[in-house]
């Protein structure tokens, strides 16, 4: 059994479907032509015994009645005047001994049983019995045994020393059931097949869609070309529609990732390659002047060990945004929360205080939660506050407000300029007055997904009278929700 279903489920989904549509088919068929059998042989046995209970029906004189018992002839006769006979209805009486006396005229004699013998004597209010025999040539017949009835003088009277016996030949009734029986078999037999074919068909129409599904992920597969779609009908929405949306989504989905990975690593060889040379410019100067045994004057060689150093610290610090902006939303560091957005702003401020003690940061602050990584959403507005620190001027001011959930930090530096501000948030971009200034360019890009996964916008813009303000938004309350009290009472 194991093994058929091992050789079964090895099967093409569309010979499968067909085996199944065959099988279903089958069974009904066999179910109905069974039930179609035994109904049309309950209609012709009972018409046999309605004919039985008509020829039984037929008094006969008492007189007949003792000839016939005193004669008992053992085998069929001719017909005589006065005997009730027909040629293709058994006749006899049967005596209390089982002993068979056929009537003139009757087609055999039908072998009698203990069923039989018992009717002798029997009082005609209990009736006969109907059953299937066979004559003394074996052939089937349909018998009726009655409590004979026989006609007097003094009208109808029960005679007890014998028992009447009718039968009918089955061989007619037989080969109709037989014939039946052939005709359902072939044509369960031609509805099995043609269930087959329907269903193959019906499979292979109805899973054609399936096949240009395989047919694609086939091709993707073999030539990473992931520029295919399969079409769907805008009106359609069964499985097999929405599968195949499914694989256009994701197809495109999977062509922009693989875009945006080309363009980081195209962007990342970009940026890491100036560091590196210069990186290994200063290693090949120190590694010259050691080999030829010509030292380097000390400020020389205290300035090329400084670059050394600043540009390994510029390669650790890149290769950190490089690993923060590569992780996707469900590789977070943390479980995303209810933190307070004051709390976040203030931490961040101590550490741009940090690294700016010459500038004057003002803050004004009001309590608001929101939903999002704590981690994460500290880096982001530390990456704002240190843009502010970078390009603000000696001695100058950062104002920091947040307020109804919306935190601007404002520098008095330089500006961006207009035409520069859509390109702000895009990885590796710098601005060329910016060049010379340490950074990756991928600070702002870090903070603008940070701000999005936890529902919010960031926005740059020029602020009047000078200087760059940077707005973010994000969703939230000014107090915990009911929830979070219940969570930390918990």
């Amino acid at each position: 059994m194991s093994r058929l279903l091992r050789r079964y489920r090895a099967l093409p989904i569309r010979a499968r479907l067909a085996m199944l549509v065959a099988a279903a088919v089958a069974f009904a068929v066999a179910a109905v032509s069974v039930t179609c059998w035994f109904i049309v042989q309950g209609k012709l046995y009972d018409l046999v015994d309605k004919d039985l209970q008509n020829s039984s029906q037929r008094p006969v004189h008492a007189g007949q009645v003792i000839d016939l018992l005193a004669a008992c002839p053992q085998k069929p006769t001719e017909a005589s005047g006065g005997w009730p006979a027909r040629n293709t209805i058994y006749s006899q009486l049967i005596k209390a001994d089982g002993t068979a006396c056929v009537s003139t005229g009757s087609p055999g004699v039908v072998r009698t049983t203990s069923a039989d013998r018992a009717i002798v004597g029997r009082d005609t209010s209990q009736g006969g019995i109907l059953r299937n025999g066979t004559d003394t040539d074996g052939n089937p017949v349909r018998v009726l045994t009655m409590p004979l009835v026989v006609a007097t003088d003094n009208g109808l009277q029960s005679y007890p020393g014998a028992a009447w016996m009718t039968a009918v030949p089955l061989a007619n009734t037989e080969k109709t059931l037989n014939e039946l029986a052939l005709v359902l078999l072939l044509v369960s037999g031609i509805g099995v097949i043609g269930a087959g074919a329907a269903g193959l068909a019906v499979a292979r129409a109805g899973l054609r869609p399936v096949d240009r599904l395989t047919e694609a992920v086939e091709h993707v597969a073999r030539t990473e070309d992931l520029a295919v779609r399969i079409p769907v009908e805008d009106d359609s929405d069964d499985e097999i529609a929405r599968l195949s949306r499914s694989f256009n989504s994701m197809t495109t989905a999977l062509a922009s990732s693989r875009d945006l990975q080309q363009q980081l690593i195209a962007d990342a060889g970009h940026e890491l390659r100036t560091p590196l040379t210069s990186l290994r410019t200063n290693i090949e100067l120190l590694t010259r002047s050691e080999e030829t045994g010509r030292p380097l004057p000390p400020e020389d060689r205290k300035a090329l060990l400084a670059s050394v150093k600043a540009q390994m610290t510029e390669l650790a610090s890149l290769i950190g945004d490089l690993q923060e902006l590569s992780r996707s939303e469900g590789q977070q560091g943390e479980r995303v929360q209810v933190v307070s957005f004051q709390d976040t702003v203030e931490a961040a401020l101590r550490r741009a205080r940090l690294r700016g003690p010459e500038l004057t940061i003002t803050a004004d602050l009001e309590p608001w939660y929101v939903r999002a990584e704590p981690t994460a959403l500290e880096r982001a507005v530390v990456n704002v506050l240190d843009n502010a620190v970078k390009f603000s001027p000696g001695s100058g001011t950062v104002e920091v407000r947040l307020t109804e959930g919306i935190l601007t930090v404002r520098d008095h530096g330089p500006g961006v300029p207009e035409d520069e501000l859509p390109h702000v948030f895009d990885r590796f971009w710098r601005s060329p007055s910016a060049r010379a200034l340490p950074g990756s360019g991928l600070g702002l890009s870090i903070v603008a997904r940070t701000i999005q996964q936890a529902g919010g916008e960031i926005t740059l813009s020029r602020a009047d009278g000078g200087g760059t303000v940077a707005t973010v938004r994000l969703p939230g309350a000014p107090a915990l929700p009911p929830e979070t009290f219940e969570t930390q009472a918990g």
